[in-house]
């Protein structure tokens, strides 16, 4: 049995360098691939922005394998837009800007953030995700649907894996499915283990950190050896997105431990 396959999150790793540079020092660490949440300040950036990430993407040598649609201000606490009216047409015109540099990268994973309460709308939140499949699925990508923790999204409604589940089999279609953010889970309470022998094969894409910290693996309280284990042993062949906070050299350390 292959060991897993690794994606570091250059959105929440290697921040210490420039977003430009973190590629290649993936590269440097080891890995083959990168994943990211949206890079830019809007949803349409210039031409020359989209350009200089495509070329230190494709310079370093790795292959960009997961992507976030536009989700505003992540900073400033927003989760989203793809169910708010508020903000559904900034959602709609990245959709053509997000699948688009997926598909030039070879990106077969774009994550749809929900959005805060209050004001989100379930039949939006549907139509959105139907539209963003439709024009992913031109270059073979899923669209991802992600729970997060209540703890810190206080706002955000979809908090569990069940509530994803209910969400995705509204839309309906088989290119949309199941972010497994297994640190969310976790932190929501759920059985981590036991969810990945009952649903691993509506999992589109893996993220891990430990819970408590959202720290690498082996720094919390999470079974992370065993995790790995029944996730290959479920089938589950998709990338592993490394979704932790960490500072400083020995960041994937825990790999060789």
């Amino acid at each position: 049995m292959t060991g897993p396959s690794f994606a570091v999150n250059v959105s929440i790793l290697l921040t210490e360098l420039p977003l430009l540079e973190r590629p290649a020092a993936a590269a440097e660490a080891g890995f083959d691939a990168i994943e990211m949440w949206w890079p830019f300040d809007g949803p349409q950036p210039a031409d020359a922005e989209v350009a200089a990430l495509r070329k230190a993407i494709e310079a370093a040598g790795v292959r960009l394998t997961g992507l976030n649609f536009d989700a505003g201000d992540m900073a400033a606490g927003e989760r989203g837009l793809l169910a708010r009216p508020g903000t559904s047409a900034r959602f709609r015109a990245n959709i053509d800007v997000a699948t688009r540099l997926a598909a030039e990268l070879d990106c077969r994973v774009l994550n749809a953030l929900y959005g805060n309460d209050p004001g989100t709308d379930r039949a939006l939140a549907v139509a959105n995700l139907t539209l963003a499949a439709e024009a992913a699925a031109r270059s073979g990508a899923v669209v991802v649907v992600e729970a997060l923790n209540a703890h810190e999204n206080p706002h955000y409604p979809i908090t569990s894996s069940a509530a994803a589940f209910e969400l995705i089999d509204e839309v309906g279609r088989d290119d949309v499915a199941f972010l497994a953010d297994l640190y969310h889970l976790h932190r929501m309470g759920e059985d981590v283990p036991a969810l990945i022998d009952t649903a691993a094969h509506r999992f589109g894409h893996v993220q891990i950190a430990d819970d408590p910290g959202r720290g690498r693996p082996g720094s919390g309280r999470m079974p992370y050896p065993e995790i790995l284990d029944r996730l290959a042993a479920a089938g589950y062949r998709g990338r592993i997105g490394l979704e932790y906070r960490h500072q400083g050299p020995d960041a994937f350390a825990w790999r060789s431990a």
